[in-house]
């Protein structure tokens, strides 16, 4: 959701030749789940001195991003981790998500995404107001 580049024309390409695309770092290196709506815990990839994601990365405005889509997510009846999955699964080009699940616990919440891949108009249309 935070990160939308894609080759360009590649989506099209692959619709129009039957093939699928698997979208990676769907859940953006776990800024898209419920771990950092309070602090950065120590455990975590951003708590942690080396690694992709630095804390320095978890300013104010996208820890109100993630709290916003968070509240979207409730209201869906989802898990953020769960609506971010969805989100990229709506669109029929992406065949599958390649997740990073440490836990056996965070594989099961994933997958309960698929019980809810639909969106209304006004949920993208909040989607993109929260992500500008």
């Amino acid at each position: 959701m935070f990160e939308r580049w894609v080759e360009g024309g590649l989506l099209n390409v692959l619709e129009e030749s039957g093939i699928g695309c698997i979208a990676f770092s769907p859940l953006a290196q776990g800024l898209l789940t419920n771990r950092y709506l309070k602090e950065i815990p120590s455990d975590s990839r951003a708590g942690k001195p080396h690694g992709f994601l630095k804390s320095s990365q978890i300013t104010p405005e996208i820890l109100g991003r993630i709290k916003s889509l968070n509240e979207m997510a409730e209201v869906r009846g989802q898990s953020l981790a769960q609506m971010s999955i969805a989100w990229l699964l709506k669109d029929r080009r992406v065949t599958s998500v390649l997740i990073g699940a440490s836990k056996v616990s965070q594989l099961e919440d994933n997958l309960r995404a698929l019980k809810n891949i639909t969106f209304s108009n006004d949920e993208l249309k909040q989607i993109e107001k929260i992500l500008k």
